[in-house]
């Protein structure tokens, strides 16, 4: 398969796989589940599967100083940075226009990507992106009573995070396997959160089960699917398209909130989705402006084409 749909094919899963976590995250709470636990045992757990893969596997684990450091920063640092911005933005504003502002990290990557990593930015990404944006507005709907600019600088923040996580990863994974990569973000996510689950009074274990088959969805589809995908896209279709790419996750989430929990939803945020579907098909339609980019991605990943395969 041409590495652009293949790369496609791998972000649009880890899409859905994040899309669907705020979906556990309802029963786990209702479980009784504590936030902070929550993402500990999340981190903890995805973390212990991660290198169990890779020791059946008898993949190298080890790594340099250097990118100790990296994956030290994009699992203990940014990720725990975007999700304290994002989870205190909702405490200022309506959570449909903090998950809305946050989903404007796609443009934050399209520029950082152009200013560090040379990445062209082509009409038709911009395009995408405009219409990606439009679609997610139509979707999530929009609560403009009540604004405050603290919440609305925590969710342009915990967007910000997100993309130097993107474009930083995209420098990690060129030198690294996908799971190797996902295996350290884990551990050093679980260490994170660890510490404010501490602050917070501690790991509290006293839920029930329908919180522990939340959980487990949440560390299968959420994070050992979701992350793992993703990085292997990053590697083949670049750090901007896989972002724009990446919008599909509230649709996702949209979506399987109608089926599951009998959330109603209007003809408007229909027709949003559909936007959103247009913006990534936008993306994955300029293979021939691509193809060059996405073979050279594929080449410097060539140690970790069968990662996960």
């Amino acid at each position: 398969m041409n590495p652009l749909y293949t790369g496609v094919l791998f972000v649009l899963v880890s899409a859905a796989g994040f899309g669907v976590m705020s979906i556990f995250a309802v029963f786990a709470y209702a479980a009784g589940v504590p936030v902070s636990t929550l993402l500990f045992l999340r981190f903890l757990f995805a973390g212990a599967l991660f290198f169990g893969w890779l020791a059946w596997r008898r993949e190298r684990l080890r790594i340099d100083k250097k990118q100790a450091l990296s994956l030290f920063a994009l699992g203990g640092v940014l990720y725990t940075l975007q999700s304290l911005s994002y989870f205190s933005a909702v405490q200022y504003i309506p959570t449909s226009m903090a998950a809305l502002l946050l989903y404007t990290f796609p443009v934050f990557v399209a520029v950082l990507s152009y200013f560090v990593d040379k990445e062209a930015l082509r009409k038709k990404t911009v395009v995408a992106m405009l219409i990606s944006l439009v679609g997610l507005g139509m979707v999530l709907g929009l609560s403009f009573g009540g604004i405050q600019p603290m919440g609305v600088a925590l969710a342009l923040a915990a967007a910000l995070f997100y993309s130097v996580y993107i474009v930083s990863g995209n420098r990690v994974v060129k030198g690294l396997s996908p799971l190797v990569t996902s295996a350290y973000i884990s551990l050093f996510a679980s260490l994170s959160t660890f510490a404010i689950a501490q602050k917070n009074g501690g790991i509290d274990l006293s839920f029930g089960p329908q919180g522990w088959w939340a959980l487990a969805g949440i560390v299968i589809c959420s994070t050992v699917v979701a992350i793992g995908f993703f990085f292997r896209g990053l590697q083949l279709i670049g750090s901007t398209k896989a972002s724009v790419l990446s919008t599909l996750e509230p649709v996702v989430t949209f979506i399987c909130s109608a089926l599951l929990l009998g959330e109603a939803f209007s003809w408007l945020q229909l027709a949003g989705g559909l936007a959103v579907l247009g913006g990534a098909a936008l993306i994955v339609s300029g293979k021939d402006e691509t193809a060059g980019q996405a073979g050279k991605s594929a080449k410097s990943a060539n140690s970790a084409h069968n990662s996960l395969s």
